[in-house]
């Protein structure tokens, strides 16, 4: 019988991945800490799936693919990801401290920020931005390029004067970064979000490549 390598596996914060036998992970995919593969769960090429203090779950053969990249982060709240069974996550897709329910459909460079929930059956479209906090319904439609904010959600089209205020009532900076800085005081904002990162990336410093 012949194995297959299952990815490059980076213990991190004393948690190994977990990879179902029945999964496969491609040999450049990169699961950091305490991820975990269902059955069947296929992640492709090139994709990074990075619990940082919280976890990522992926359901039954769910499929990841090319240079995809999820993230859980503990940072702000316990964000885990979670994907449920069947779901699909495109090409250059970024899911961040999301859900995701069965069957849902994520297009190529669709993106799911901290504490989304997408519905069973949704689909987001190419390129698509789920913001923080935005509930879909299942079988919802998020269109290409489009913006989803809020619950119940709203859908903002490219370029609408709307969606300044519309992500300012998220309070995004506190949802992700645990922080309340002013939108308008940017230095500050972001040179205190960077220190964010710094911290909580630092815990890398002591990551082991398993073999």
């Amino acid at each position: 019988m012949t194995t297959h390598p299952q990815g490059i596996r980076i213990r991190h914060r004393g948690a190994l991945p977990q990879v179902h036998p029945s999964a496969y992970v491609a040999p450049t995919a990169t699961l950091v800490g305490d991820v975990r593969i269902g059955p069947r769960a296929r992640v492709m090429y090139g994709a990074v799936l990075a619990a940082e203090g919280a976890f990522v779950e992926v359901g039954e053969a769910t499929v990841v693919c090319e240079n995809a990249v999820l993230r859980a982060s503990a940072v702000a709240a316990e964000q885990p990801v979670t994907l449920a069974d069947h779901v699909f996550v495109g090409p250059h897709a970024t899911l961040l401290g999301c859900t995701v329910q069965r069957c849902a459909y994520l297009a190529t460079s669709a993106s799911v920020l901290q504490e989304a929930r997408v519905g069973a059956g949704t689909v987001v479209a190419v390129s698509a931005l789920v913001h923080a906090r935005t509930v879909l319904p299942d079988e919802f439609f998020v269109p290409p390029h489009c913006l989803a904010v809020g619950d119940p959600v709203r859908i903002f089209a490219p370029g609408d004067p709307a969606v300044p205020q519309a992500i300012a009532e998220l309070g995004f900076a506190g949802v992700a970064f645990g922080i309340d800085a002013a939108p308008t005081d940017r230095l500050a904002r972001y040179e205190r979000i960077a220190e964010v990162r710094v911290r909580e990336f630092g815990a890398h410093l002591d990551d082991l490549r398993e073999r």
